[in-house]
C-alpha cells in the first residue's frame, strides 16, 4: 500500500506540470504497466481530480481544470519558492494582489513544516528588499493570463500601446516573461513581422487565448530570455546615454546595479557605469545607493539633477524634527 501511496503521489506530481503526457512516457516515468497507470488514474479521478484521457496509439493524459481547486502536491523547493514569492507580491509589485496575497501567504506557512518555515525565515532576514521603487505596476489577470499562454505553448493576440506610435493589435507566440528592473516584459516571437520582439506588459492590455498551439522556437544568442532581453534594451534609443566613473569594485556596483545597467572595470578599485533611461532620477538613485566616490562623465544634466537631490537631502537633514 505505501509503495501504492508513493506512486499515486509521484503521478499526481506529474500531472500538475500542466502538460500533456503520452500513456507510454507516464508509465515509463512511474515504471509501471499502462493497465495500472490507468488503475492510478481512475484513483485520482475518485479523488476529485479531473484527469483527461485520450485513447489511441497517442494516446495520452492530461490534469484539467475542474469546478474546485483540489490538493496541491508541492515539494520543498516549491513550497519555498510559493512563500517567498507570495512575499514579494503583498510588497505591492502587481496592481490588485497586495491584500490577497497576504491571505494566501497566512495559509502557505500554516502549513509548512518547521524546517520549511526556518528556510522562509533565512531568506527573508539576509534579503534586502530593492529600493527602487516607482515603476508602473501591472494587472493581475494579464500577468496571468500571459503566464497560461507561455506555459501551454498557445498563440496570444492583445493590445499594445509603443512608446512611440498608434496601439495595435498583435498576435504572438510568448516565449518567456521577465522582470527586470522596475517593469515586466513578455520576451515573444511577433507573428505579423516575422521577428522577436519585447513588450512591456504595463503597455499590454487585452490578452486573450487563441487556442492555437505552436512549437517553441528558439531564442537567439546563448537561448537566456534575461540575457537576450538586456541586449536588446541596450538598442532602443532613450533621452540621456549616461556614463559615470564610480570609485568601487566593478563587482560591487553590479551587484547593486548590474541589472539595469552596464558596468566596465576601469581597475581594481573603480569602474564606469552606462545607462540609457528617460528620466535623470534612475541614475541619482543608483549611484546614491553604491555610495561611493562619484564622476559624471555624461550628460551634464546628471550633474544638476544631482545637485537639486543634494539640496533636498540638506534641508532635510538640517529640519528642526520639533517643528513638525
Amino acid at each position: 500500500m505505501a509503495n501504492t501511496s508513493a506512486r499515486m503521489l509521484r503521478l499526481l506530481s506529474l500531472l500538475q506540470t500542466y502538460r500533456y503526457w503520452p500513456g507510454g512516457e507516464l508509465a515509463g516515468r512511474l515504471e509501471v504497466s499502462p493497465r495500472t497507470l490507468r488503475r492510478d488514474v481512475d484513483r485520482l479521478r475518485e479523488l476529485g481530480y479531473p484527469v483527461a484521457a485520450a485513447r489511441g496509439v497517442a494516446g495520452g493524459y492530461q490534469l484539467k481544470a475542474g469546478a474546485a481547486v483540489p490538493p496541491l502536491l508541492l515539494d520543498d523547493e516549491e513550497a519555498v519558492a510559493i512563500a517567498v514569492g507570495l512575499r514579494s507580491a503583498a510588497a505591492g509589485a502587481v496592481a490588485g494582489l497586495e491584500e490577497t496575497s497576504v491571505r494566501a501567504l497566512s495559509k502557505v506557512i500554516q502549513l509548512l513544516p518547521p524546517r520549511l518555515r526556518k528556510r522562509i525565515d533565512a531568506l527573508q532576514a539576509v534579503t534586502t528588499p530593492a529600493v527602487f521603487g516607482g515603476g508602473p505596476t501591472v494587472d493581475a489577470n494579464t500577468l496571468t493570463t500571459i503566464a497560461q499562454a507561455t506555459r501551454g505553448e498557445e498563440r496570444l493576440r492583445f493590445a499594445y500601446a509603443p512608446r512611440d506610435g498608434e496601439p495595435a493589435t498583435r498576435h504572438v507566440e510568448p516565449h518567456r516573461l521577465v522582470p527586470l528592473g522596475r517593469r515586466w516584459y513578455l520576451v515573444a516571437w511577433d507573428l505579423e513581422r516575422g521577428d522577436w520582439r519585447s513588450f512591456r506588459v504595463d503597455r499590454l492590455t487585452a490578452p486573450q487565448l487563441t487556442g492555437a498551439r505552436f512549437r517553441p522556437r528558439d531564442l537567439p544568442g546563448d537561448g537566456d530570455p534575461a540575457t537576450w532581453l538586456r541586449e536588446r534594451l541596450t538598442l532602443v534609443p532613450q533621452r540621456y546615454e549616461v556614463s559615470v566613473v564610480i570609485q568601487a569594485p566593478a563587482e560591487r556596483v553590479r551587484a547593486a546595479v548590474g541589472q539595469w545597467s552596464v558596468v566596465e572595470e576601469l581597475d581594481a578599485g573603480s569602474c564606469r557605469m552606462l545607462m540609457s533611461t528617460d528620466s535623470l532620477d534612475w541614475p541619482v538613485m543608483a549611484v546614491g545607493v553604491i555610495g561611493a566616490e562619484v564622476r559624471v562623465e555624461r550628460p551634464a544634466e546628471l550633474v544638476d539633477r544631482m545637485r537639486d537631490v543634494a539640496a533636498l537631502l540638506t534641508r532635510a537633514t538640517r529640519a528642526d524634527p520639533a517643528a513638525g
